[in-house]
């Protein structure tokens, strides 16, 4: 039996990757061109980062618009340093995901990015988002993919596909933590966490068209802009193929049915 998994209190304290300003500012412009294309713009919306950590996204939410913008995690001493930089325009909120402290109905944009992994109960914190979004509401999701090749944290090849015992010993073997505490899902399993949503797939998308999402840095170099073209251009039968093992989905989930209002695009959105 694997031990026990607890709520990770103080995960910017121990994980350097939450704390990189230039790449989380990245992640956000990537997360707001998303939003905007199925969306449209943020301008007069309450919006709220569900495991905002040191609340870099949370404060390029805000930039891009936002009427309020609430980061909200049970990181404190992240919580801490988010205040201290950016509580003139962003409510920082120490809370519970799998309770959140707002109304039903009440925020109008959630961005739910790369956290599932981490916490004890995905499906509840899933279920809350689905209560506190109003029923014209947008969740962004950034979703880990367990058939992933490389687990993304631990940089160890096939991690997220052993049983939790053999994970434990495989990050201690190569000294990159005493345990392993994330738990990945495959496709069909993030796609049962989101059920009770509509649910867009923007991966393929932002990668055949980086630019128009911000992220440009996906394809540095004349041998990116290469494989940009490719992907452009493949069919999107070729293309769903490798889609079990993408290692991150980009989704943009609703309450109800709608539809992306954004232009077109090369490798277009599509329900998942």
């Amino acid at each position: 039996m694997g031990r026990q998994r607890v709520a990770q209190l103080e995960y910017s304290e121990f994980q350097s990757a939450m704390l990189d300003e230039a790449k989380r500012r990245r992640k956000a412009a990537k997360i707001i061109a998303v939003l905007e294309h199925f969306h449209g713009p943020l301008g007069g919306k309450t919006v709220g980062d569900v495991g905002c950590s040191a609340g870099f996204i949370a404060d390029e939410l805000a930039g891009a618009g936002a009427a309020r913008t609430l980061g909200i995690d049970i990181d404190v001493p992240g919580l801490r340093k988010a205040a201290d930089r950016f509580g003139e325009r962003v409510a920082f909120v120490c809370g519970d995901g799998t309770a959140l402290p707002f109304p039903d109905g009440s925020i109008d944009v959630l961005v739910f990015n790369h956290i599932y992994e981490h916490v004890v109960d995905p499906d509840a914190v899933v279920a809350e988002m689905h209560r506190v979004l109003s029923e014209d509401g947008v969740l962004y999701l950034g979703l880990g993919n367990r058939l992933g090749i490389m687990e993304p944290h631990y940089k160890l090849p096939f991690l997220s596909y052993l049983t939790p015992v053999l994970a434990d010993r495989y990050v201690r073997a190569f000294g990159r933590a005493d345990h392993y505490y994330e738990r990945f899902r495959t496709r069909g399993g993030l796609r049962r966490m989101t059920r009770a949503f509509e649910v867009w797939d923007y991966t393929l998308p932002v990668l055949a068209t980086p630019a128009r999402f911000a992220g440009g840095e996906l394809f540095p170099g004349a041998l990116g802009r290469i494989a940009q073209s490719v992907l452009a251009r493949t069919p999107r039968a070729v293309l769903k193929l490798v889609l079990p093992l993408v290692p991150t989905y980009l989704w943009v989930a609703t309450k109800r049915p709608r539809r992306p209002a954004g232009p077109s695009l090369p490798q277009p959105p599509e329900r998942v």
